[in-house]
């Protein structure tokens, strides 16, 4: 009686059943009013249709909207639940086998100068333009890849301490320690003196008065490299966690979020990296993955498999997390059916009042329908988005 599937991309899994929607108020099962005003009313009404067409005779009393609200609210979290098994599966499986990128103390890239332009609103991080001096950790001879080991003779563990230390120079004459190779090298180095933008928690430019907020700091022209770390097993769990609440935090400012891709698509605003994509979006940054050149010393093709397999962890973490809204035609809703009809039962236990039966959840029908509408208007959007200005991992 119950059909299996297996699909070829893992994004997760759904459940249905038959008699989703019960017949109208008053009508037996399998029938329904003959009349109906309204062009909702007789969406609804072709909605219980349908649903019915499907309750074979002696399965009256096997529908969905009969069973208990706990089997209910079981049956419509086999989705999202098994959204959220695969996200975990894959994330433990990266951050505990393989590990994720850390920031280190090392030189990533180097500067090719001291950017003398001043920072705007549009250009907060300026570039290199024709007669600006060289960087001064170029200028010293550190080269990709060097470890700093200690910085005015104080041992680093850490970029931070390493980047406290360049900021609060301030032009003043330093002397690090770099590991490179076999050998330990000693390197004079002077920051530079800049006036940069400062940045809030979220990495957002901070703004006063249409102006950049600017501050006074040193700048060696150096961009950290990275590290691969793997995460305890023990871990596994709070890191899940953080990437469903952050996911969370995405979903929740949705509007705000779309607002941005619209201004982004249609203006010269540039797309938010952390904002929502489409399917053709998706595919975009699986191509960039796949297409990077990556030496075999710094991942090869395993950082290639860890990044794609991350990227499908988050998509059912996205799933996860939007089939929850409480609004249908969502797994959502069907959870708040079924939690207000709890209430009522329980309710009416209390007060020793009849059983007030199920919650007719086909009358929020006029509500899914106008949220398909918005889901739709919103991929047609993040699609067009996504071809016309679309986020690119690197650059």
């Amino acid at each position: 009686e119950t059909e299996y599937g297996i699909k070829a991309i893992p994004l997760g899994g759904y459940v249905r059943m038959i008699g989703m929607l019960p017949p109208s108020p008053g009508d037996k099962p399998g029938e329904l009013r003959t009349l109906s005003t309204g062009r909702f009313s007789q969406m609804v009404d072709q909605a219980r249709a349908d649903s019915m067409e499907e309750v074979q005779p002696g399965d009256e009393d096997r529908v969905f909207y009969k069973l208990h609200p706990a089997k209910k609210i079981v049956i419509m979290l086999g989705g999202p639940v098994m959204n959220l098994v695969i996200a975990t599966v894959l994330l433990t499986g990266v951050i505990t086998l393989y590990g994720l990128p850390h920031v280190a103390p090392k030189v990533g890239l180097l500067s090719q100068c001291v950017p003398t332009a001043a920072p705007t609103l549009q250009v907060p991080q300026p570039k290199c333009q024709p007669g600006d001096p060289v960087a001064p950790a170029k200028a010293a001879g550190l080269q990709q890849g060097d470890r700093i080991v200690s910085v005015d003779g104080k041992g680093v563990s850490t970029w931070d301490e390493v980047s406290a230390a360049i900021r609060d120079s301030k032009g003043r004459a330093m002397t690090w320690v770099v590991q490179r190779g076999d050998q330990r090298l000693p390197v004079s180095i002077t920051p530079a003196v800049l006036e940069r933008a400062t940045y809030d928690d979220q990495g957002n430019a901070v703004a006063k008065d249409g102006k950049l907020v600017l501050a006074s700091m040193g700048f060696a022209g150096i961009t950290p490299g990275q590290e691969l770390v793997k995460t305890p097993i023990t871990q596994a769990p709070k890191f899940v966690w953080e990437r469903t609440v952050d996911t969370a935090s995405i979903i929740v400012r949705i509007p705000e979020k779309m607002a941005g891709v619209f201004q982004a698509a249609f203006g010269s605003d540039e797309r938010d990296p952390n904002g929502p994509i489409s399917v053709v979006g998706v595919g975009r940054i699986g191509g960039e993955v796949v297409a990077l050149d990556i030496p075999a010393d710094e991942g090869g093709n395993w950082l290639k498999i860890a990044q794609l397999i991350l990227l499908i962890a988050s998509l059912n973490l996205a799933l996860f997390v939007f089939n929850l809204v409480p609004l249908l035609p969502l797994d959502g809703g069907h959870v708040a059916g079924a939690l207000w009809e709890a209430v009522k039962k329980g309710w009416a236990r209390l007060r020793n009042r009849p059983d007030p039966g199920f919650v007719d959840v086909a009358k929020g029908l006029p509500v899914a329908y106008g949220m398909s509408l918005v889901l739709i208007t919103m991929s047609v959007l993040l699609i067009y988005a996504d071809i016309v200005k679309p986020i690119k991992l690197f650059g």
